[in-house]
């Protein structure tokens, strides 16, 4: 009799690794509806308004919306963070938003302060060209509107905020001015990091954050960020 050994099958165990923090970030990255994307969705319904309220020569009502909207887009930005709900398409509809925003606050002003721009259209046709010049070197070389949020943007977006209100409220002209030379260079700055990128990036927050990007990729740069970050944070506890 001839023995006839049969194989018996192990049963197959299938091991499910726990996501790791790069997979959340990358899943997060790609969200469209998150509460920074909707508080952007409002500011540019909010910046198409304004060129109502500036063509109903509402003064005051214009500048109270547009200074709300400034704040909607600092709050978004921390939300972003806070709620680690940062996203590429966060990064280009807030940048998307931005340009509506205040390309309605340049309307706006036009249409309610035209005997004082006109005075000074040697700070403000310096500053548009500059934007002009920045976007459309974004477009290109990546085909898309560049999304930096540079640190220096931010500080420049306080400095119109208060530069516009105080040329709406006819305070002074110098805030204005300032926030005009401090939008040209920080035009400038996203030209040249447009320059240094060989790809398109959301969130390139200074000269040397691109530098890193493009000698070692993305993800070294973003430790090193996050490295400064942690160091700001200690610092301000301190």
């Amino acid at each position: 009799m001839e023995k006839i050994e049969t194989a018996t099958s192990e049963p197959q165990v299938k091991v499910v690794l726990p996501a790791t923090p790069a997979d959340d970030d990358s899943a997060m990255r790609k969200r469209i509806l998150t509460i920074p994307n909707v508080i952007c969705f409002g500011r540019l319904i909010g910046a198409l308004s304004l060129i109502y309220f500036a063509i109903a020569e509402q003064t005051i009502v214009f500048t109270v919306v547009f200074v709300i909207l400034s704040l909607s887009d600092w709050v978004d930005g921390r939300l972003a963070r806070w709620l680690n709900q940062r996203s590429d398409f966060g990064a280009r509809l807030d940048s998307f938003a931005d340009s509506v925003l205040y390309c309605s606050l340049l309307f706006g002003m036009i249409w309610l302060r035209w005997d004082v721009l006109r005075l000074e259209a040697g700070w403000w046709v310096v500053g548009l060209g500059s934007y002009v010049l920045t976007t459309s070197a974004g477009l290109w070389k990546y085909r898309r509107i560049p999304s930096y949020h540079t640190r220096a943007a931010k500080i420049t977006q306080w400095l119109i905020l208060l530069g516009a209100v105080s040329l709406l409220m006819d305070f002074s002209i110098w805030p204005f001015r300032l926030a005009m030379l401090a939008g040209t260079l920080t035009n400038f700055e996203a030209t040249v990091i447009t320059w240094i990128l060989a790809e398109w990036h959301a969130d390139v927050l200074t000269l040397d954050h691109a530098r890193k990007i493009a000698r070692g990729g993305e993800e070294d740069a973003d430790e090193d960020d996050g490295e400064d970050e942690v160091l700001a944070e200690t610092l301000r506890r301190e």
